[in-house]
């Protein structure tokens, strides 16, 4: 086994007990907290995919700008009474159940049973030059500037609607 796959190995097994750490919390900063060690993970087997700005996309913007954004929520809101909501609604509990056993059945079948495709690529060099910073720059500013331009000119306009709506009143 190389370093590569056993790193791949570690980082999907933190991953995996994080996920189900982080539901299993009674506490819902806790379960924040595991949610951030998650997105680590995750980070690293990106970096292990060979995804390099995925992976810092990663922890730049869901462990840092959405966690913060989730950890705000949390603390303004008062989780006691999603307590009060489940003990209401036992049929939600049982739904939930069984939409994950559902789910859980769909990965075993899907790691046990599934055929991997043969047509993956086995040029690993093409693999490791399509995740960098300068590709995804390139093609953005070549092929896809247009979209890119769009997208801003659409941020812009939702920055400036919010701003709008939140201004009470114009002086």
């Amino acid at each position: 086994m190389t370093l590569d796959v056993i790193l791949f190995f570690v980082f999907g097994i933190v991953a995996a007990v994080t996920a189900v750490i982080m539901i299993t919390r009674s506490n819902a900063v806790i379960s924040a907290l595991f949610l951030v060690l998650n997105f680590a993970a995750l980070a690293g087997l990106y970096l292990t995919l060979n995804a390099q700005f995925i992976a810092v996309t990663q922890i730049i913007v869901y462990a840092g700008a959405i966690m913060v954004l989730f950890l705000f929520v949390l603390m303004l809101l008062r989780p006691e009474n999603e307590k009060k909501f489940l003990e209401l609604n036992p049929k939600i509990k049982i739904f939930a159940m069984v939409i994950a056993f559902v789910v859980f059945a769909q990965l075993a079948y899907i790691i046990f049973f599934a055929k991997p495709s043969q047509n993956i690529s086995k040029d690993l060099a093409k693999s490791v030059e399509a995740g960098t910073i300068e590709s995804i720059g390139r093609e953005l500013f070549t092929n896809y500037v247009v979209p890119f331009e769009a997208a801003g000119f659409l941020l812009l306009a939702a920055t400036i609607g919010a701003l709008v709506l939140a201004k009470k009143k114009f002086d």
